[in-house]
């Protein structure tokens, strides 16, 4: 099995340390199933500094995952499938998500949205 060098490409939006053990290893695929994001204990992340009100607008949970959904490739139909609500619903909370973040396409949504922290990939 090839090894990747250690942390080399760690990103911040999570990851475990190439000397992770196998009780580690299973811990964040069981966390990162759940949907949550495992970082490596004493290395740099995002930081959870305030907002100034003007910088980043405030979105719905629903409107979140709408993006997540967006940042993922999903089409409209399949985000719906995905969220469990209707494709028109999709479609209002994506025009909301234009208008909040002022994007002119989903490309420039997920773009301007993870500039600003909105979500993570």
């Amino acid at each position: 099995m090839p090894q990747s060098p250690p942390l080399s490409g760690y990103r911040p939006g999570g990851g475990t340390p190439a000397d992770a053990t196998a009780v580690q290893i299973d811990a964040a695929l069981l966390a990162a199933a759940a949907g949550l994001i495992v970082r490596v204990p004493g290395l740099s992340s995002p930081s959870f500094e305030a907002l100034d009100d003007g910088e980043a607008p405030l979105l719905t949970p629903r409107e979140t995952e709408v993006l997540a959904a967006i940042a993922d490739g999903l089409s409209n139909k399949a985000a719906a499938r995905r969220l469990g609500i209707s494709q028109h619903t999709v479609k209002f909370h994506v025009e909301s998500l234009f208008r909040k973040l002022g994007a002119v396409s989903r490309a420039d949504a997920v773009s301007k949205g993870l500039r600003q922290r909105l979500f993570e990939i």
